[in-house]
């Protein structure tokens, strides 16, 4: 029993002095513990604070859908945690003992500090990171409005530009938390000695991004129109800040970098009011006058009665009478297929050369094609 009490009391000396051991003078063991207990503290405290806000967010978004303030709160749930987490990385350091701001005392106490607000520094550009989501949810509501689509391609574009800002200027605060502000002026003046070889270097970049630009305000074309675009012609799929993509009508992606868009003319197919056909239809030199004449009244009766191409009255049909060709008369026809549907037009045209060929058979008119006739003269 002697033994046992002995044995306890020299454990409990032993507990008491470890817990006494100072590892910095002034500091012992259980100050750090008390340390450590608060930075759990803060973890358990900013976890029971996220799971609160995204609970309410999920309640909110299924009685009133996903608003502005759902999308707030949900994306304020992450940075909140890390927020409170530096709070408790600052405030862990009270049970700690400096009063001599000397040596190495001052430099923990600086270093601690200096942790605290490098991860509340990135607790706020963590949330401003998230709250682009919401500018994002006005911007869509925002070009919803309007009729073009190619605002639509530009929110994106610009949800990447503010995400990729905030990145920048966080590193920034981040890395002056770090180094000091001395030393990040000294980085960014060499940094733009070097930045201007890069520019250099990346001057053909430059003038694609200016070129998005130039295309986002002169909008040429809008996202889906046909377009022709040097050799390539098919519907625009997307603008990016680099390039613009469009899908030819054989199927392949073609990326064309903006600043070569901004240099060429861009033909907008898309845009045309009709599609336009001319072509000539040509009969053979013994259909003489008459048939000739009746010829020409035939295409105006066929095209008079195609309601496509006579809903502008400004752009009426046109045949007539043109040419005498070396092996044919020729009858110029000429009208315009609105609306400007590409398959419309096809189909017009088939229903158009159909009737030509049936009323010519019927008035024994015939088409003529390349051919010679010899005449052979005997004495």
């Amino acid at each position: 029993m002697t033994a046992s009490v002995t044995e306890i009391a020299g454990l409990a000396d032993w507990l008491t002095k470890t817990i006494n051991y100072e590892i910095i003078k002034g500091n012992a063991i259980w100050r750090f513990g008390l340390v450590l207990l608060v930075v759990l503290a803060a973890m358990a405290t900013g976890r029971i604070v996220q799971f609160a806000v995204n609970s309410y967010a999920g309640r909110r978004a299924q009685k009133k859908g996903e608003g502005p303030l759902t999308l707030l709160l949900k994306a304020m749930a992450n940075p909140i945690y890390v927020g409170v987490f530096a709070a408790g990385v600052f405030f862990a350091k009270i049970p700690l003992h400096f009063s001599d701001e000397t040596g190495i005392r001052m430099a923990i106490s600086n270093g601690w500090t200096t942790i605290a607000r490098m991860i509340l520094a990135i607790a706020a550009a963590y949330g401003l990171y998230r709250l682009v989501d919401v500018i994002e949810y006005y911007l869509n509501r925002l070009v919803g409005k309007t009729e073009t689509k190619l605002d639509d391609m530009l929110v994106p574009i610009v949800r990447k530009a503010l995400r990729l800002t905030i990145a920048i200027i966080a590193a920034l605060l981040i890395s002056e938390n770090i180094l000091g502000a001395d030393k990040v002026k000294s980085l960014m003046l060499s940094a733009g000695v070097g930045g201007i070889a890069v520019a250099l270097a990346a001057k053909d970049t430059i003038a694609n991004f200016f070129g998005s630009v130039t295309i986002f305000a002169d909008r040429p074309f809008q996202m889906g129109e046909l377009v022709k675009i040097g050799e390539h012609v098919g519907p625009v799929e997307e603008v990016g800040f680099r390039s613009t993509r469009i899908r030819t009508l054989q199927g392949h992606l073609v990326t064309i970098p903006n600043s070569v868009i901004t240099t060429s003319s861009v033909e907008n197919i898309g845009r045309r009011p009709f599609i336009r056909r001319t072509s000539n239809v040509t009969i053979t030199y013994d259909s003489g006058h008459t048939k000739t004449k009746r010829a020409v009244e035939i295409i105006k009766e066929v095209l008079a009665g195609v309601p496509q191409l006579n809903s502008n009255p400004d752009n009426p049909p046109r045949v007539y009478f043109s040419d005498f060709n070396d092996w044919s008369l020729n009858i110029y026809m000429s009208y315009w297929v609105k609306p400007a549907d590409y398959w419309l037009y096809h189909k017009v045209n088939e229903q158009v050369n159909l009737e030509i060929m049936k009323r010519f058979e019927t008035e024994q008119i015939e088409f003529a094609f390349p051919s010679q006739t010899l005449y052979v003269k005997k004495d």
